[in-house]
């Protein structure tokens, strides 16, 4: 490797840990306002299932759609690197400003945002994948608003489970049905390494199964679904009890989707660095060193925090328990899960930023501080011209010493 391509790999690690501590407040606002965990056991918590995403999200997809961001074949390899180098320092330099003063923008776009900026500044609009860019700007907005979805769905299925009657239990019902329909059609097998040993083949079943993130995340709805049989026994003191609990799962679970889905694109980064340096020829040799060692960096950095965005997320949008919290939890889970499935690299802040006003909207329109939410709005919008126009400076720049 060339020095200069140790640097890049180097800065791609520094964002991906920036990340880390910027985005903390996505997987811990909501159980740090409701008082379940402190925060240092908070992130603990978040950085451990970070790091567990590693050995769920296999396919790398979101990491192949950001290394596909720009047409590798109109750029040679060292001006590539240039591209590469100059949309990390305007990432980073984006990032650290939001951080400073507490807005919880998406790194993700971040990243995108720089790495197309440079490359048309080297080469014009030719140079990057529209299509790519359009799909990533457009969750801008349909991330949140998915996450709103589905925080209010769960919200008033939880609420509904509080009374009396039956028709909460037969959505239930619905549900594991529809889980376990959704788990025997989608869920692939290594059937080589199974055995008909009784005792061990389930275990097996769930090793060795190619899509085990699905049978994470059925597990999570399952235990969510199950649960509402059980709502309406409960007193209000002892609901809020299981629900704390519960907050730890759900938590978990966005943690995992967090780190599945953003540490993928700094992965996207450093193989389309190694392709322009010459040590690989295409995305699926990427070294096993590469996905180690950035799920590693986004771990570390959320252990470091990130305490004036989980103000704004856990206490300035809506006031949020733990009931909320799960709900909310739950909704940026299942988004995650299955935009990562997808391959489209969304936002875990805007996600789980609409899935607490859909909680808050539960109670009523006015629980929500739209006023705060128009302004992340603002700051989600800018977020990528932002950082394609310093990047395109930066390139400016580091063009004059190439």
């Amino acid at each position: 490797m060339t020095t200069f391509l140790i640097v890049i790999i180097a800065l791609a690690l520094i964002f991906d840990f920036i990340n880390g501590f910027h985005d903390a407040a996505n997987s811990i606002a909501t159980i740090v306002s409701t008082k379940v965990l402190t925060p240092f056991q908070a992130v603990l918590w978040a950085a451990l299932f970070n790091s567990v995403a590693f050995f769920i999200f296999k396919d790398h997809g979101v990491a192949d759609t950001v290394a596909k961001t720009v047409h590798s074949d109109m750029i040679s390899g060292e001006n590539m690197k240039v591209v590469i180098f100059s949309g990390l320092i305007a990432a980073i330099s984006w990032n650290l400003l939001t951080w400073w003063f507490g807005i919880p923008s998406s790194s993700s776009h971040t990243l995108i945002g720089g790495f197309a900026g440079a490359a048309i500044a080297h080469g014009g609009f030719g140079t990057i994948n529209s299509t790519i860019i359009l799909k990533t700007a457009s969750f801008i907005f349909l991330a949140p608003v998915v996450g709103m979805i589905m925080a209010l769905i769960i919200s008033l299925w939880f609420l509904n489970s509080f009374r009396k009657g039956h028709i909460p239990k037969v959505i239930s019902i619905v549900i594991l049905i529809l889980v376990g329909l959704f788990l025997y059609k989608n869920m692939e097998l290594d059937a080589a390494k199974l055995t008909t040993h009784y005792e061990s083949y389930i275990m097996k079943v769930i090793f060795y199964s190619k899509n085990f993130k699905w049978i994470l995340l059925a597990f999570i709805v399952v235990i969510m679904a199950v649960f509402t049989f059980y709502l309406n026994t409960l007193n209000a003191n002892k609901s809020n009890q299981w629900f704390r609990r519960l907050q730890l799962v759900s938590s978990a679970a966005f943690s995992i989707g967090h780190g599945g889905n953003d540490a993928q694109k700094v992965m996207g980064i450093i193989t389309a660095a190694l392709i322009a340096g010459g040590t690989i020829t295409e995305f699926n040799q990427m070294p096993a060193w590469v996905p180690i060692s950035c799920y590693a960096a986004i771990g570390i950095g959320t252990m470091s925090g990130g305490w004036k965005i989980v103000k704004t997320m856990g206490t300035k949008i809506t006031k949020v328990t733990p009931f909320e919290g799960v709900a909310a939890e739950t909704a940026g889970a299942i988004t995650l899960f299955v935009t990562e499935a997808l391959k489209i690299p969304v936002s875990t802040t805007h996600t789980i930023t609409g899935a607490i006003m859909g909680v808050g909207a539960t109670k009523r329109l006015s629980a929500v501080r739209w006023g705060v939410t128009v302004n992340l709005l603002w700051a989600w919008i800018l977020t990528i011209p932002v950082s394609g126009l310093l990047a395109a400076g930066v390139y400016s720049i580091v063009k004059l010493f190439f």
